[in-house]
This record gives C-alpha cells, structure tokens and sequence, in this order.
C-alpha cells in the first residue's frame, strides 16, 4: 500500500499550493524582497565591468567600487530627474481647471446629442471631479519621494552585493562539479538578464529620446519626464509601452485638445511599436526564453506580488524561477519547452560570457 506511487493529480495540487504560499508570502515582505531583487539584477548588470577589472589586474577595492558608482550614478540621475518633474507636474496640473471643465461639457454635448440620458452622464462623470487633479499629482509626488526613501536600502544592498560578488563566484565555480545543473542554470539566468538589461536599456533610451524629440515638436508640457517615464516602462512586457502613453496624451487632450493628442499617440504608435516589436526582437533573440503567453502571465504574477517593481522586474523574476525550478533538472526539460514556446534548448550557456564566474 504504501509502495504506490503518489498520483500526478496530487503532486500538481500540492505544487500549485505551495506556489500559492510562497508568492503571498513573498507579497507580505515585498517591500524588502524588491530592493532586494532589484539589486541582485543591477549587480548582475554591471558584473562584466568587475570581471574586465579583474583581467586587467585591478586591486579587488577598485573591481567593486566602479561598478557600484556607476550603478549608484544611475540611480541617482533617473531619481533626480523623476523628483524635479514631479514637483513641476504637481504645480502645472492644477493650471489645467478650466480645460478639464470646457472638456466635460463637450463630452455631455456629445454624449447627449447621441442619445445618453443626462442621469447617466452626471453618473459617469461624479469621478472625474477636477479638484482631484491635485491629489493626483501629490499622490505622484509622494510615490516619488517614497522611492527617494527605498534609495538608501538599494544602495546599501548595492555594496554589500558588490562587495560579496568576487566570493560568489568563487563559490559557483567549486560548486560546478557539485552541482553542475545548478551552477550552469544560475550562471545562464545571468547571461540572459544581462543581454535582456543591455538591449532594452539601449532601445528603451532610443525609444525616449525619439519620443521627446516628438512631444517637444507637438508643444506638450515636459517632454523629459515623459521620455524618462517611457524607458522606465520599456522594461515592462506587452503593456509598458501603453502606461507610457497615457499621461502625455491626456495632457495633450487638455492643452491642444482631441486632434494633439491623436497626433501625440500616433508617433508614440510610430515610435515605439516599430522598435519594440519590429527592430528589438531581431537583437534579443532568444535571450528571454519565454512565449507570449508566459510573458504576460509573469507580468501579472510579478505585479500581484511585488506591486510596480514587480512589474519592472517581471522577466528577470521569471529567468531567476525558471532557472531555480527548471534548467537546474534534467527531468523538466519538457517543462522548459512549454514556457519557452520551443523545443527545449540545450542546459548550456549559448557562448562564453555564461560561465559560473559571471553569475554574480
């Protein structure tokens, strides 16, 4: 009785509920757990400077103090552009009264002449109260000094990763006769969160500067923020570029009115479409490893647990999983086809910068 094997309904019922615990507790402690992986990934992002360092002979002080200044650098600047337009849109916002009002009444015009009741307008149009304009644009403002505050525990993670980083890999390289899947799955996440970071980073700032050149060129008000806005969301799959899309576009509606903000989505359309999904997938290839579907569903996990952050680190969440869970066992290979979309690919890195010295 007891030598009968466990039935596979059981053991996906009881996998599915184990991986129901974890993300919900993943999601109490998220606001640890998200500086956290954010900078595991931005350690691994800079890891081949520490590693050009280590070739040239550098002092060991030296192969961790310029990648943490550069990532610190970076960090620093996008915080400091992100504060400086958020406090502008918060004292423009309020400006945009009167236009708010002028673009409800031609709404109800419109929507009465096409036969709309006046109960159902005065209903729809009870959220959009203009005097909300301003909380929203505190509530921005106060979301972006929140991050300002988080900046501390990132960089303090920062250092003491950079400062681990040579002694990891140490580590992953006695490890590689141990457990050699393991090291060679971790050392594979690396790779490919590196080439994914390098290529979005690369079109994501094409994509934001053409997009400022444009929203410069249509007279919409702070083109650098929304530029900034539109690399920081090119890192999210499938919907990035949509959330992206929204504040310039509503703000063109109410400085130049419908036919502004058309032209404001139609370079957006323009713009980001023909790269993210024309030009990008030529270079990433299949760094990712992920189909479609498993992109999006990962977009929604990550986000559920780890709110806005989460949504911004879907896929390197989703390669860390897939390396911990799958490329570390030979038996999942079917499992890997599944989520990838393709025939399972070979366990190895694909060239020489996935190597367990790079891992870290």
């Amino acid at each position: 009785m007891l030598d009968q094997p466990v039935p596979r309904a059981v053991i996906v019922l009881l996998g599915i509920a184990a991986a129901v615990i974890v993300l919900f507790g993943m999601r109490e402690v998220s606001s640890i757990l998200g500086p956290i992986i954010l900078a595991l990934v931005l350690v691994i992002a800079v890891a081949p400077v520490r590693d050009w360092l280590g070739r040239l002979g550098a002092p060991t002080w030296l192969q961790v103090a310029v990648p943490f200044l550069i990532v610190l650098l970076v960090l620093l600047a996008m915080v400091a552009v992100l504060t400086i337009s958020a406090v502008q849109l918060a004292s423009l916002l309020p400006t945009y009264t009167d236009q708010f009002q002028q673009l409800l009444i031609d709404a109800r015009d419109f929507a009465t002449s096409h036969g709309i009741s006046n109960e159902q307008i005065n209903k729809s149009l009870e959220t959009l109260d203009p005097s909300r304009i301003l909380g929203i644009a505190q509530t921005l403002l106060s979301s972006t000094l929140g991050v300002v505050s988080s900046l501390f525990l990132i960089v303090v993670l920062l250092l003491a990763m950079c400062l681990d980083a040579p002694s990891t890999s140490r580590i992953l390289s006695t490890g590689q006769g141990r457990k050699p899947q393991l090291v060679t799955a971790l050392a594979t996440f690396a790779h490919k969160t590196r080439r994914y970071l390098i290529v979005s980073t690369i079109f994501g700032l094409i994509c934001s500067a053409l997009d400022v050149v444009a929203l410069s060129f249509l007279n919409v008000p702070l083109p650098l923020l929304w530029g900034v806005l539109a690399l920081i969301t090119n890192y999210i799959p499938n919907i990035g570029f949509v959330l992206g899309l929204i504040p310039p576009a509503m703000l063109a509606l109410l400085d130049h009115g419908p036919k502004q903000m058309l032209l404001v989505i139609a370079a957006y359309v323009i713009i980001n479409v023909v790269i993210q999904s024309f030009i990008q997938p030529k270079f990433l290839g299949d760094a990712v490893g992920l189909s479609t579907t498993m992109t999006f569903i990962s977009l929604i996990v990550w986000a559920f647990v780890l709110g806005p952050l989460g949504a911004l680190l879907a896929i390197p969440l989703s390669l860390l999983t897939r390396a911990l869970l799958i490329d570390s066992d030979p038996r999942a290979k079917w499992a890997a086809a599944l989520i990838s979309g393709g025939p399972p690919a070979d366990a190895r890195p694909s060239d020489g910068a996935a190597t367990p010295h790079s891992a870290s």
